[in-house]
């Protein structure tokens, strides 16, 4: 059941594309009597008002529709030149299919203005060849398009979503206040606070989801924010936050902070970041000024360092070794915060920041953001690939079998195909059951109703309009078939006054339907049919097996002797498997999940290589030591590493659904206590927070693949151990 303003945005669109669609058909059908615009103009507002899922406000949905427009004129030639033939016509949705579909990894606009440009060039590809009509076709579909975008600008505009600027400034704002100890929260308090910045949870309008640096930034920023929330959470279940919260300068009456005057001048300027940084994100104006809070970290670091080395009968105590150590992690993740706030707002190339492998995206040019992202998602583990392969396949066989045959209202195959194509083969089942009744009830109705009014097109003149209103509000609203059998009658009114029909337009569109819908269904079944179910775990056990290397490649760095002598180990390749592996999350997200249990974690996972990438990205270059560590330590710091490598390619086979090898010494890692160093210290607080946080994944990971059913050597299958 819908509620009440998603009742009023059904019955707003309604009225605009019926406006639209019957300015456009009206007036070239009756006042030029010039059918094929005709056709078109009314087709036009369907497609981009109706099919196509394009999110945003009014404003914003008419600016993509604006720009859609010469894209709709290119396709529209196209599939008038290449219906000479139909093996032509075949290849051309081939390819027109597969680069729309994978337009996804451009943002969600472009992915929702993507159907109804594929129905441009479906239009134009069918008989009859007609190259001298092109431009009649071309004023139609721009008379369409102008208008339905004049009235998403002017008439009952939808209103735009918060934006994620003030969904993220929300987030920062929770953390900066529970780091100040403004406020008071429980973990769970402050993993809804980060939640709420999941892409799943936004607008699709709002989600930072594009190649663009302004957009990689406020992904970043996202990122950090969830991270800097989830790190408090973990401080609060240990009861570390009130203890750390005392450091600041004036936080109680025995002024605690004066025992460690370095934790309380950075533990203020990490509160002043966060609070310039939403203020930031309010204005929309980056505050000025150098990355400060490379600098305080850097001192902070060095005042530990004096503090172990030159004040032995003053070394403080192992809980504030550890409290220091987080917060030295938790002023990086603010850092990294308003650095990617800082790219967000301004848009504009910088000189190389540290990481530079985290922030390599703010020093390249436009076109290597793009290459980037399309030969990161040009494989099949990437769910926007596999999306835009299946919908390619399925168009270009659509095709085929239409023009094989020589159906009659052919391109009603194709687009049955485009509207009811879904990821996984269940979901495209479950749409085409209600889509077949539906249009069989719509068939009879319209076969009647062309029987009873035969050739009087000023009858079917006067329906046209009132049917497109009620198909397009009321049929939304009903479900599936109600909005198939009401669009069965609306295409039967509007053709019935281009041309002569009779009672089998209702039968020939049955048949498409049928057609269609069994190509939809087999091309489900061969492709990808458990949609990002099962990628999803592959993504995720992939992230998981290069985050391995990573934790051994970080120690290997820290223990090296001499210090130095070992490079930092490379985050890109768990970088771009993070990227697929959060695509895949997504689209997983918004699928329906009736047999897929609860306790499948996979926002841990993500958690998870966070804390990974981050942790070998900032212990190297502020933990980096001056001389070789204690061998004891450094043993046991490899030793800490194995254990949790180990674990990890563990998971990931579970994940894979292989079989896990052996489990080894599961202990935590511990390091000597006896050795205040800052980077023993720092090393050992990021391998025990890894090892809580995968123990967190593996607590409900194989039972949850058990009960969704695990296969021959899968968990909890059978030839699983």
């Amino acid at each position: 059941m819908t509620g009440p303003a998603e009742r009023n945005l059904i019955l707003y669109r309604a009225v605009r594309v019926t406006l639209a669609a019957s300015a456009g058909f009206y007036t070239f059908e009756y006042g030029f009597d010039e059918p094929v615009p005709a056709l078109y103009s009314l087709f036009a507002p369907i497609s981009l008002g109706l099919l196509s899922p394009i999110p945003g406000s009014g404003r914003q949905r008419a600016e993509v529709m604006l720009k859609a427009l010469p894209v709709g004129w290119l396709l529209v030639a196209l599939g008038t030149v290449l219906a000479v033939t139909t093996w032509a016509a075949v290849l051309g949705m081939l390819v027109v299919g597969f680069l729309l579909a994978f337009a996804a990894i451009a943002g969600p606009r472009p992915a929702g203005a993507a159907p109804g440009l594929q129905l441009f060039y479906i239009l134009a590809c069918f008989p009859p060849y007609e190259p001298d009509t092109l431009w009649l076709r071309l004023a139609g579909l721009t008379f369409g398009v102008v208008l339905l975008a004049l009235g998403e600008l002017f008439l009952l505009p939808q209103p735009p979503d918060p934006t994620y600027r003030t969904t993220l400034a929300q987030a920062l704002a929770t953390a900066g206040d529970t780091i100040a100890g403004r406020t008071s929260l429980t973990p769970q308090d402050l993993r809804e606070a980060g939640a709420r910045l999941r892409l799943s949870s936004l607008p699709p309008a709002e989600r930072p989801a594009g190649p663009g640096r302004a957009v990689r930034g406020q992904a970043q920023a996202g990122a950090a924010a969830r991270r800097l929330l989830e790190q408090l959470a973990h401080l609060v279940e240990d009861d570390e936050l009130h203890e750390l919260v005392r450091y600041r300068p004036g936080a109680d009456e025995h002024g605690t902070s004066r025992a460690d005057p370095a934790s309380g001048s950075l533990l203020t300027q990490v509160v002043s970041l966060c609070d310039e940084t939403v203020a930031a994100l309010h204005t929309g104006r980056a505050a000025p000024g150098p990355q400060r809070m490379d600098e305080a970290i850097d001192r902070f670091q060095q005042a530990r360092l004096r503090q172990a080395t030159e004040s032995a009968d003053q070394e403080p105590p192992v809980a504030v070794l550890r409290r220091q150590a987080a917060l030295v992690s938790i002023a990086e993740s603010v850092r990294i915060l308003e650095i990617s706030v800082r790219v967000a707002l301004d848009g504009r190339r910088t000189p190389p920041i540290e990481p530079r492998e985290l922030f390599w995206y703010t020093r390249a040019a436009t076109p290597r953001l793009w290459e980037r992202r399309i030969t990161g998602n040009i494989t099949l583990r990437s769910v926007q690939c596999q999306n835009a392969v299946r919908i390619a396949v399925a168009l270009a066989a659509a095709r085929l079998v239409a023009g094989s045959l020589d159906l009659n209202h052919g391109f009603w195959v194709l687009l049955t195909v485009l509207t009811l194509s879904r990821t996984t083969v269940v979901e495209t089942w479950s749409v085409i059951r209600q889509a077949v009744t539906g249009n069989l009830v719509g068939a009879v109705a319209a076969g009647a109703l062309l029987i009873g009014l035969g050739t009087h097109t000023d009858a079917y003149a006067a329906i046209l309009a009132p049917a497109m209103l009620i198909a397009f509000s009321v049929g939304p609203l009903l479900g599936l078939a109600w909005a198939q059998a009401l669009f069965t009658l609306v295409v039967s009114t509007a053709f019935a006054q281009i041309a002569p029909v009779s009672w089998r337009m209702a039968e020939a569109r049955i048949v498409d339907v049928v057609t269609g819908s069994a190509i939809g269904l087999l091309c489900a079944t061969l492709a990808w049919p458990a949609g990002a179910r099962r990628e999803v775990r592959r993504t995720m056990a992939g992230l998981l097996r290069e985050c391995a290397p990573l934790i051994k490649g970080t120690v290997d760095m820290l223990t090296a002797v001499p210090p130095g002598s070992v490079p930092a180990p490379s985050t890109l390749a768990v970088l771009h498997r993070l990227r697929l592996a959060e695509s895949a999350y997504l689209q997983f997200r918004s699928e329906p999940r009736r047999d897929t249990p609860a306790g499948v974690d996979w926002h841990a996972v993500l958690i998870a290589a966070n804390l990974i990438l981050i942790g070998a990205q900032w212990l190297p270059r502020f933990d980096l030591p001056t001389a070789a560590l204690p061998r004891e330590a450094a043993d046991r710091a490899h030793a800490g590493a194995r254990a949790l490598a180990e674990t990890t390619d563990r998971l990931a086979a579970l994940c894979a659904g292989d079989r896990p090898p052996p489990r080894g010494d599961e202990r935590a890692p511990t390091l000597p206590t006896g050795l205040p160093l800052p980077a023993l210290v720092d090393l050992d607080v990021w391998l025990r927070s890894l090892t809580r946080q995968l123990a967190r994944i593996e607590a409900g990971l194989p039972d949850a693949l058990l009960k969704a059913g695990a296969g021959p050597g899968e968990p909890g299958g059978r030839g699983a151990p």
